[in-house]
């Protein structure tokens, strides 16, 4: 298929580049050159001739069959695909849409609804998985939307993720990803206390960690992701807390499942505590670092 991919950031460009390795024909686009560099440069080493050069994302949508988004926030979304200078506005019936990006339920719905009246087959799909998974292709997908479209859109997702859930309706995929961006602000905070709680009694973290992971206390950042440096090789925090998961995107996140908790009365303590904690974390400068090094919290600075 020819795919017009939408936003390169540390998830999009692996994805797009795994598009590219299944043998789709990809024309990217970001608003970063760098970020267009950067892919251009990888697919070229592994001699994909990955198109990077369109002006617009309008441009890059030209003749594509589907039209695949990974952007920060509902309100990038919405400005690419709604409204009448939006991307919606200029696509063909039948042209297949899916939304990537980590968005509130309702500017999901909008988008879906935006589509279906044009003839648009529309799912949100956000991710979980971390950079390691976009770049692996093993992501899980958490789709909301038509039962239709997302028969159309599973042959692409495969070559991106290895788990594929249908969670619901339009907006459900991101309900989905909320729930578990919370609960995993809350465990990445807890692993960060619990290390550091040992280190201060001067165990070694490598060890502790060891333990917990093969304990009760065993969850995914033990697994995939320790926060404390130098124990995992591959983890963002032994790079200096560089690439990965954003802090300010941990905390859009989790704003999200507040403002949704808000909404339908759900009671969310910790999630509102984590929330809190992420906000001071990155009023202390440190949005653009992976949010494991929430850690940095709990830690001393002797």
């Amino acid at each position: 298929m020819k795919i017009a991919f939408i936003g390169l950031g540390n998830m999009g460009g692996p994805m797009a580049l795994n598009l590219q390795k299944a043998g789709h024909s990809v024309q990217a686009f970001d608003l970063s050159k760098a970020a267009t560099d950067k892919l251009a440069a990888e697919g070229s080493a592994l001699g994909l001739p990955i198109a990077t050069h369109a002006a617009s994302a309008a441009e890059a949508a030209q003749g594509a069959q589907a039209v695949i988004s990974m952007l920060p926030a509902s309100q990038h979304v919405e400005s690419l695909y709604l409204g009448d200078q939006g991307l919606l506005s200029q696509l063909p019936a039948g042209t297949l849409v899916i939304d990537c990006s980590t968005i509130s339920a309702d500017s999901a719905k909008k988008v879906a609804a935006a589509a279906g009246a044009r003839g648009l087959p529309c799912i949100d799909a956000p991710v979980s998985g971390g950079t390691g998974g976009a770049i692996a292709g093993t992501l899980t997908f958490m789709v909301g939307g038509e039962d239709a479209a997302l028969a159309l859109a599973r042959p692409l997702l495969e070559k991106m993720g290895a788990n594929i859930f249908h969670a619901g309706a339009a907006g459900a995929g991101q309900t989905a990803k909320i729930c578990n961006n919370m609960l995993l602000g809350i465990l990445m905070i807890g692993t960060s206390e619990a290390l550091a709680l040992g280190v201060a009694n001067g165990l070694d973290p490598k060890v502790l960690s060891e333990i917990m992971r093969r304990s009760s206390g065993g969850n995914w950042a033990l697994e995939k992701y320790n926060p404390m440096p130098g124990v995992m090789e591959t983890a963002p925090a032994s790079k200096g807390y560089a690439g990965g998961f954003g802090t300010d995107l941990m905390l859009k996140d989790l704003g999200l499942s507040q403002e949704n908790a808000t909404a339908v009365k759900a009671a969310t303590p910790l999630g509102g505590m984590a929330r809190h904690l992420y906000a001071v974390h990155s009023l202390a400068g440190q949005g653009g670092h992976d949010f494991s090094s929430i850690i940095q919290l709990f830690t001393s600075k002797k």
